[in-house]
C-alpha cells in the first residue's frame, strides 16, 4: 500500500468514527437519560424531541459541505464567522417553527406546562453544533491543504525528475553512436552485435526507465551491457574492469541511476591518458549498496572546457538529493592520479 493510500485510508477512518461516535452519542445518551429518569418521559423524548434533534443533521453538513468550502476557502474567516451565525439562527427558528408543529401550548411536562419560545435551551444545541462541525470541518480543511501541498510537491518532484532523465538521453544516445560509428569504420565485425546490443540498451532506457524504479538486476544488466559496448569500442586501448559482488535480488533502485558515473569515467578517463583504465565495483547485500567508478587521470591537462562537462555527475547528484535524500552518501575526489567516485545508497526491496 502506498504512502498516498493510507493517508487517504485514515482520513476516511477518520471521518467515519467522528460521525459514528458523535452523532452516536449524540441521539443515544438523551435517551438513555431520560429513560433512567422518567419512562414516560423517554416515550415523549422520541415522539417530540428527536425529530427535533435530527435537524442537527442538515446543520452539521450545510457548514462543513457548504460553508466550509465556499466561504472560509474563497471569502476569507471574516465572512465564514457571518455565515455560520446566520446558519445557527436560521436552525433555531426551523426549530421553533416545527416545535410550533409539534407541540400544543400549554402541554404538560414533569408536571410543568411546555412554553414555546424562540430563545430557549435547544439554542444551545443549535450552537454547539456549529461550534462542533466547525472544528470538524476545519480539521479536515487543514488535512486537505496540506495533502494538496504534498501533491503540488509530488507533481514538482515528478515534472524535475522527468526533466533530468530526459538530460540522459541525448549523452547516452551520442556516445552510443559514436561506438557504432567507430566499429562500422573500421570495418568490425562486432558492428551488427553491437548495433543488436544498442536497441536493447534502448529499449530499457525507453521502456523500463519510465518506472518510478526498477529492479537492481535491471539496472546492472544495463551497466554491464553499456560496458561490454565500450570494451568492444576500445579494444585493448582501454584497461576496463568490472566486478559485481554480494547478493542481488529483490532489490529497488531509480533506473539510470548508476550510467552518468561510468559515462563520467569514459569521458574523461580515455583520450590524452597514458595507459588508461577504468574500474567499476558493484558490491550489493539485502539493502545497502556500494558503488565505486575510478578512472586514471593526467593533473597536467588543462581544464575541460567542454559546455556539457560536469552535467552527468550534476544531474546524478540532483537526482541522489531528490529520491535518497538521506539515504546515501556520494564521495567525490581526486587521489594519487585517480578519479574516484564513491557511492553509498540504502535500498528498498520489492514489496517494501
Amino acid at each position: 500500500m502506498t504512502i498516498l493510500n493510507r493517508k487517504i485510508s485514515f482520513e476516511f477512518l477518520f471521518r467515519l468514527l467522528f460521525h459514528i461516535i458523535f452523532w452516536g452519542i449524540w441521539t443515544v445518551l438523551p435517551i438513555i437519560n431520560a429513560y433512567i429518569n422518567d419512562t414516560e418521559y423517554d416515550r415523549w423524548y422520541l415522539q417530540n424531541i428527536v425529530p427535533l434533534s435530527l435537524t442537527h443533521l442538515p446543520q452539521f453538513f450545510i457548514n462543513t459541505m457548504v460553508l466550509i468550502p465556499f466561504f472560509l476557502r474563497q471569502k476569507g474567516m471574516g465572512s465564514y464567522v457571518v455565515s455560520v451565525i446566520v446558519l445557527s439562527f436560521a436552525f433555531m427558528l426551523i426549530q421553533y417553527v416545527l416545535k410550533l408543529m409539534i407541540w400544543d401550548e400549554g402541554t404538560m411536562m414533569h408536571g410543568k406546562p411546555i412554553e414555546i419560545k424562540f430563545f430557549d435551551k435547544s439554542m444551545f444545541a443549535v450552537f454547539f453544533v456549529s461550534a462542533a462541525s466547525t472544528v470538524y470541518g476545519l480539521i479536515n480543511f487543514m488535512a486537505d491543504q496540506e495533502k494538496t501541498k504534498q501533491e503540488e510537491k509530488q507533481e514538482k518532484l515528478q515534472a524535475e525528475l522527468s526533466f533530468l532523465r530526459s538530460q540522459i538521453s541525448p549523452h547516452f544516445i551520442f556516445n552510443v553512436l559514436n561506438s557504432i560509428v567507430y566499429l562500422i569504420r573500421t570495418k568490425s565485425n562486432a558492428a551488427e552485435p553491437v548495433t543488436i546490443q544498442l536497441s536493447e540498451l534502448m529499449r530499457y532506457m525507453l521502456y523500463e526507465a519510465d518506472d518510478v524504479q526498477v529492479s537492481l538486476d535491471k539496472e546492472i544488466n544495463y551497466l554491464t551491457n553499456y560496458i561490454q559496448l565500450q570494451r568492444v569500442r576500445f579494444e585493448e586501448d582501454v584497461e576496463i574492469n568490472l566486478r559485481v559482488e554480494g547478493n542481488i535480488g529483490s532489490q529497488i533502485i531509480e533506473p539510470m541511476l548508476l550510467i552518468p558515473f561510468v559515462e563520467n569515467a569514459f569521458k574523461h578517463g580515455v583520450g590524452m591518458i597514458d595507459s588508461p583504465i577504468i574500474d567499476v565495483l558493484v558490491r550489493c547485500d539485502e539493502k545497502e549498496l556500494y558503488y565505486e567508478v575510478r578512472n586514471k587521470i593526467t593533473p597536467e591537462l588543462p581544464e575541460d572546457k567542454d559546455s556539457s562537462s560536469g552535467i552527468g555527475l550534476k544531474n546524478v547528484k540532483r537526482r541522489l538529493e531528490l529520491l535518497y535524500a538521506d539515504k546515501h552518501k556520494l564521495e567525490i575526489k581526486k587521489e594519487d592520479n585517480w578519479f574516484i567516485i564513491s557511492l553509498f545508497l540504502q535500498l528498498k526491496t520489492i514489496g517494501l
